[in-house]
């Protein structure tokens, strides 16, 4: 493992997801909302509001093993009839889980289906904010002070135009 090496945090939405993900080592993922950076070193799981007391976090990871390209249908074959069982997935295969000690959490409730990191941040992050490479320099330097300090704080991690950007023309 290297600090430079990739890892893609991904939104598991439901246990029964993630019992797929012990049992047979694979994680899908649907081809029209694939994020760039399949190849990352590592996949990390980040758990959604189902899972109760681990919701929101980071708790498991495993090493990418390399993804093929299939139908959900294949994928779940027990749900043939799916909507969406015609449509394509990448299968990315899946070394070991690895249960983190410490989870990455979310301190408020957020909305996540793909992070791009690094293992270096992804080693030494305690939640969510510690993982975003993205961002204004100088409000990342903000957020590391706030966080040395002990304050709350959030990165500006910044997705699209919002209205602001568009009254500073």
């Amino acid at each position: 493992m290297y600090p430079e090496d990739r890892v893609l945090v991904a939104y598991v939405p439901e246990p029964k997801d993630f019992e797929r993900i012990q049992a047979d080592g694979w994680y899908r993922i649907p081809v029209q909302y694939a994020p760039k950076g399949l190849y990352a070193e590592y996949i990390a799981f980040y758990f959604g509001s189902k899972f109760g007391d681990q919701k929101w976090a980071v708790h498991y990871y495993a090493r990418n093993l390399g993804h093929e390209l299939t139908i959900r249908r294949e994928l779940v074959p027990d749900q043939p009839d799916h909507e969406h069982a015609g449509d394509l997935y990448y299968k990315i295969q899946l070394g070991p889980l690895i249960h983190r000690p410490e989870p990455i959490v979310s301190l408020r409730w957020r909305r996540v289906t793909f992070i791009h990191t690094t293992w270096d941040r992804f080693q030494d992050a305690s939640e969510i904010n510690d993982l975003l490479l993205e961002g204004d320099a100088y409000v990342d330097r903000i957020y590391a002070t706030l966080k040395e300090r002990e304050e709350r704080g959030e990165s500006d991690y910044r997705i699209g135009k919002t209205e602001t950007d568009d009254s500073d023309n």
